[in-house]
């Protein structure tokens, strides 16, 4: 979806074309790494873990370089003056980075409006608001959540899952309070999804190994409500498995034809009923 072919490059989130001479980041992933879920083929997401290590390594941003960044957007939109094309797109590269930099790190440096929890995922979700609050032409974000992987103790009400869950129930209630009070809650879609699923039995460990199947959670004042889909069944099992109900990929094909205004049989690389995830 990042590539430009698919969500516009140099566009912004009305799909119109930009005004300002920022640069536009269409995917930023909070963490070391971006994950491969934001891999394009020519656009590439931010990802760093904290602002001050996304930064360029020298001063601020300085008035001066703004003039060389229009000049080398102009001639990027035309097919003229391409004498040095290779040193053009590496000098671009540099002043994106520089300008994105800057950017990120005063948007992230005002305090919320709403207390976020201490966690690794309130913290995450608290730069993501104050960057959408900021007016960040970004389009999607990535944030991230370990400790799932519950092989032994998984535990009751009270147990480790328990609180995994409470603390992401915390974090997203922290996100959306503080989206709303700055009116950003209804341009906001949020889709949690786990790389795998767990058993249906508990181990000799007390926990659960990897499954297949696993639900997925949709949040936001646009979302439609309720359980898409059948519960499934714990005891028609597939060899220990949950048996799926949804294609994941029905999912990921409503938002990108209902919510992101995208082909998804272009991304996706088939045709895939869109589930109506819009109430």
């Amino acid at each position: 979806y990042l590539d430009s072919q698919c969500c516009g490059e140099g566009k912004g989130e009305s799909g119109a074309a930009e005004t300002d001479d920022a640069p536009t980041q269409p995917g930023i992933a909070i963490g070391r790494t971006a994950p491969l879920a934001m891999e394009g083929g020519k656009i590439k997401p931010i990802a760093f873990d904290t602002p001050d290590l996304f930064r360029w390594m020298g001063e601020d941003i300085h008035e001066s370089l703004i003039q060389p960044y229009k000049d080398l957007t102009t001639r990027g939109a035309s097919e003229e003056h391409h004498d040095h094309p290779a040193a053009e797109f590496l000098m671009k590269t540099a002043l994106d980075a520089q300008i994105s930099s800057d950017m990120i790190r005063k948007a992230v440096s005002k305090a919320p409006l709403t207390p976020f929890p201490g966690s690794n995922l309130g913290r995450q979700l608290q730069m993501v608001s104050s960057m959408i609050r900021e007016g960040l032409k970004t389009r999607v974000y990535y944030v991230s959540m370990g400790g799932f992987d519950t092989h032994a103790g998984q535990g009751n009400t009270n147990g480790s899952h328990a609180n995994l869950l409470r603390q992401f129930a915390e974090a997203m209630r922290a996100f959306y309070t503080d989206l709303k009070r700055h009116e950003n809650d209804g341009r906001v879609l949020s889709m949690c999804f786990s790389e795998f699923g767990r058993r249906v039995s508990q181990n000799a460990s007390g926990g659960t190994d990897h499954g297949t199947a696993a639900p997925m959670f949709l949040f936001g004042p646009m979302a439609r409500r309720g359980v898409i889909g059948k519960h499934p069944s714990l005891r028609n099992l597939d060899n220990g498995d949950l048996k799926f109900e949804i294609d994941f990929r029905s999912v990921y094909a409503g938002i990108l034809e209902s919510w992101l205004g995208a082909d998804s049989k272009e991304i996706l690389q088939g045709r895939y009923r869109p589930l109506p995830i819009l109430g």
